[in-house]
């Protein structure tokens, strides 16, 4: 199909494959083809536009939209609503046709859902402009409202058109995406040797409370108050995330940002 642009009367042609019938659609494996493979080897920082669909987006204000697009940048939105299509061919986007396709957040705010948040600004994942782009892209028929649509991807996977998260394909045309992130190995992970890492050390916090021993061996051991080893186990460190796990069986974590880690309702330096 071509979509004119109104502003300068050009047409772009985008590719369809959407069928009707989600038990006989012969075109799912087919599905924007070209426009995959524009999103996966796009290191330039093109607008990506997933354009004439309907739009489940959760955000109280907007609500459903049908016959519109949905415009992201790297991980985030920028744009939602009909007619950002007609600046496509200006800002050089990548534009998937939805013609026939629900979009529903892949990430579910379910306290959202049953009413359990007082104001817009706190709800989560919705398809709103300055949150992440994770969303589902379902045939209308599987995509009632948002559970049907969630339904979908875990009981018919092969008909969902796309999963992206944060922006990258996960589930494109029923299959997975080539380069897709793979889920961590169950199980609890080896430690790490962290010779020489700036986090190694003895983390103060501010009231002199709670000291906390990260050893090199993915070790740790607390001081609270004075009394020594109140609690020791293991810990792992994902980037700015650190995951423990007490020797008493309970799982906890912090956050390191900038020279401070945060933990509990502690924040702390090196000592």
């Amino acid at each position: 199909m071509s979509i004119t642009d109104t502003g300068t009367g050009t047409e772009t042609e985008i590719e369809t494959g959407t069928g009707t019938d989600p038990d006989t659609d012969n075109d799912t494996v087919s599905w924007n083809p070209t426009a995959l493979g524009e999103i996966l080897s796009n290191d330039e920082g093109r607008p990506v536009l997933f354009t004439n669909a309907r739009i489940l987006t959760m955000d109280p204000l907007i609500g459903t939209m049908t016959g519109a697009d949905l415009l992201f940048v790297g991980s985030l939105v920028v744009g939602v609503g009909p007619a950002i299509v007609t600046a496509a061919q200006d800002d050089n986007a990548i534009v998937v046709d939805c013609t026939g396709m629900t979009i529903a957040p892949a990430v579910v705010d379910t306290v959202a859902l049953a009413g359990g948040r007082g104001h817009r600004s706190e709800y989560v994942a919705t398809l709103t402009p300055g949150n992440t782009p994770d969303f589902l892209v379902v045939p209308d028929e599987l995509a009632v409202d948002v559970p049907s649509a969630v339904a979908t991807l875990m009981t018919r996977p092969e008909q969902v058109r796309a999963l992206v998260a944060a922006g990258r394909p996960v589930l494109w045309a029923g299959t997975d995406a080539p380069g897709r992130a793979t889920a961590p190995e169950a199980g609890i992970p080896a430690s790490d040797d962290l010779t020489g890492s700036p986090r190694v050390g003895v983390w103060i916090d501010r009231h002199d409370f709670l000291h906390q021993e990260l050893t090199a061996d993915g070790r740790y051991d607390e001081t609270r108050g004075g009394r020594p080893h109140a609690y020791q186990g293991r810990y792992w460190i994902d980037g700015d995330r650190i995951d423990y796990l007490d020797d008493l069986g309970f799982w906890a974590y912090g956050e390191f940002q900038g020279d401070e880690l945060h933990h509990a309702g502690y924040v702390m330096k090196l000592g």
